[in-house]
């Protein structure tokens, strides 16, 4: 007579049961930690990622060797928020000031947001845009800002020669004029060479005809009809001449009654109440991105002026019948 000599494992339906129950909690923990996490993750690739992309550290990984510079900065705006700049506005003495350094020297920034908009910064070697931010050099983000009078700190070391350039990260600021440059050893501005320009022929002066200004009144209140626009482009000063930064600009609604906005723009906006640099507290969005929405109940009548934080040439009303 033979036997089978092999073991056979079996187990019940309810052990099973429970290691599937095990399973399914442990997925969803990790799986909630990930997503808790998701602005560290997408926040800068992976240092193999941007080896395989062709891409270049640029001091990230720089030894400081040298001295310490301490450079304090300041978000400012301009009155009508068209130019803003560090420190100083343009023509003003400590306008966006150049920082000259070696390779192997740091350079801390404590930067203080004195303005009335949002705004983040941090350092690029590239001459446009907001891209290409150095790791260790962000102080925020666009999507999670400094707000008017808050304040941060952040280094960087340069590991080459080389012109970089500290910036307000938030869309569209660089352009206004919040960009300054840090010239690391032997790099050298270009000097624009200009041609010899032959003198003017002396014209006889003609009086101007005085130019006819256009007079733009705001328009008339529409009934609410559903989402109001944050318009392509209005991100950008130009807008708040139509009064198209929000469309509709002037809405009425009934007490009670829901009102939407939808963020059709490629930057980040928020639906503030008040006017800009005076909020008073009744709504505010916070900060929402491209595709994103924001709802509001009044149950009060009267008007309600609104802007936006991050752009504040964009203005709207909403009155509450």
């Amino acid at each position: 007579m033979s036997y089978d000599n092999s073991q056979v494992y079996r187990t019940t339906p309810a052990r099973t049961g429970k290691m599937m129950i095990i399973m399914l909690g442990i997925c969803i923990v990790g799986g909630a930690i990930f997503f808790s996490m998701w602005d560290y993750w997408i926040s800068e690739p992976a240092p193999v990622v941007a080896m395989m992309a062709g891409g270049d550290d640029h001091g990230a990984a720089a030894v400081h060797t040298g001295a310490t510079i301490m450079s304090t900065l300041s978000f400012i705006e301009s009155s009508d928020f068209r130019t803003l700049a560090f420190n100083a506005l343009p023509g003003e003495p400590d306008n966006n000031p150049t920082i000259n350094m070696a390779v192997g020297d740091k350079v801390v920034f404590d930067v203080v947001n004195d303005g009335k908009s949002f705004h983040s910064f941090g350092v690029t070697l590239d001459d446009e845009g907001f891209g290409g931010i150095i790791p260790g050099s962000e102080v925020a983000t666009a999507s999670n800002p400094l707000k008017p009078g808050e304040s941060g700190s952040s280094e960087f070391i340069a590991g080459e020669d080389g012109i970089y350039y500290y910036i307000c990260t938030v869309p569209g600021h660089r352009e206004q004029g919040m960009v300054g440059k840090i010239i690391v050893g032997d790099a050298s501005v270009e000097e624009e060479v200009m041609e010899a320009v032959p003198e003017p022929e002396v014209m006889e002066e003609v009086a101007p005809e005085p130019e006819v200004m256009e007079e733009v009144t705001a328009p008339e209140p529409v009934a609410y009809d559903g989402p109001i626009s944050l318009p392509d482009g209005s991100g950008v000063p130009g807008c708040e001449a139509t009064n198209e930064c929000y469309i509709p600009y002037h809405v009425t609604v009934s007490a009670g009654e829901e009102i939407i906005w939808s963020n059709d723009d490629t930057a980040a906006h928020t639906v503030t109440s008040g006017s800009p640099g005076a909020p008073d507290g009744l709504f505010d969005s916070s900060l929402f991105m491209a595709g994103g929405t924001f709802s509001v109940t009044l149950d009060e009548s009267g008007d309600y002026p609104y802007f936006c934080m991050v752009h504040p040439w964009m203005t709207g009303i909403v009155t509450v019948n």
